[in-house]
């Protein structure tokens, strides 16, 4: 699958990308507690999308990376789509 194929409400999404662009993680409270997210900007051939990384995920990544993003899905936020892995889905970095 390529980012360009991605779209609102995408499951399932496998993909591999370059990471090019990582913010620093910060601290927010959900109503599960507190946690860290961070967003990070990945691109393949075809485009780039924002990879929202939660929890230790916001530590396992680095500009530069190559990553593998299986069983991902995207949605809408702020008129900007977002690619999430969840709790389901898993990230390698390769």
């Amino acid at each position: 699958m390529k980012i360009i194929d991605l779209n609102d409400g995408s499951r399932k999404v496998d993909l591999e990308a370059t990471v090019t662009e990582k913010e620093e993680p910060r601290e927010i409270t959900t109503r599960y507690g507190k946690t860290k997210i961070a967003n990070a900007t990945i691109e393949d051939d075809s485009g780039s999308i924002t990879l929202v990384l939660w929890g230790d995920e916001t530590e396992k990544l680095k500009e530069g990376d190559k990553i593998r993003i299986e069983n991902g899905f995207v949605r809408e936020w702020n008129n900007s789509l977002q690619l999430s892995i969840g709790k389901y889905g898993r990230m390698t970095v390769l």
